[in-house]
């Protein structure tokens, strides 16, 4: 009789999703509400290797915000020299659009593929003051917009990709930022 434990390959890959190696820039807000530059080494639509000079501790609950992909929560579940690894805390639908967006994002460039936006951006400029959920404002420049949402140039600071902001009385939803530069979609009044 052959035991198991003969036939469980350590070294076999266990994870639910491939991941796949894509060099993502982004934040981290930990469990102290700290926040931590972090850079993905690869990632699926469930987790994510990442490196980064802080490392929390296995059992960690954090928040993940990547540039190009949003907001995640996210359980560490190990860590080491390298980095550590964390598993998105995300229902089904959100792993379905973090699959598709992973996809676009690792073919962009071989296929020459333009983002799909749901209406044409207009180029414009002019200055423009947005508002962030705890009052605190961010002066900027208008770069485009559209009629589902607009992109701007922050003379400073820039907001956090997921985060709520009030640019005149129009809310929006930061889904992009890039060093100075950030892109809002508007909120419907039913997802407010």
């Amino acid at each position: 009789m052959v035991s198991t434990s003969t036939l469980i390959n350590p070294n076999k890959d266990r994870r639910l999703h491939k991941r796949i190696a894509l060099s993502l820039v982004g934040r981290l807000l930990d469990e102290t509400s700290a926040d931590h530059d972090v850079r993905t080494v690869d990632i699926s639509c469930s987790g994510a290797m990442i490196r980064s000079a802080h490392r929390p501790q296995p059992g960690a609950q954090v928040i993940c915000y990547f540039n190009d992909l949003g907001r995640v929560a996210a359980t560490v579940i190990r860590s080491g020299p390298q980095g550590f690894a964390v598993h998105f805390k995300a229902a089904q639908h959100k792993r379905d659009k973090l699959a598709d967006r992973l996809t676009w994002l690792l073919n962009k460039d071989k296929l020459c593929l333009a983002d799909e936006r749901s209406a044409a951006r207009v180029a414009t400029s002019g200055p423009a003051l947005l508002t962030l959920a705890d009052g605190s404002e961010i002066p900027c420049r208008v770069l485009d917009i559209s009629l589902t949402g607009a992109s701007f140039e922050a003379e400073d600071g820039t907001p956090m990709v997921g985060d709520v902001v009030m640019a005149g009385n129009v809310r929006g939803e930061v889904v992009r930022v890039e060093q100075k530069r950030f892109a809002i979609r508007y909120l419907r009044s039913d997802e407010l």
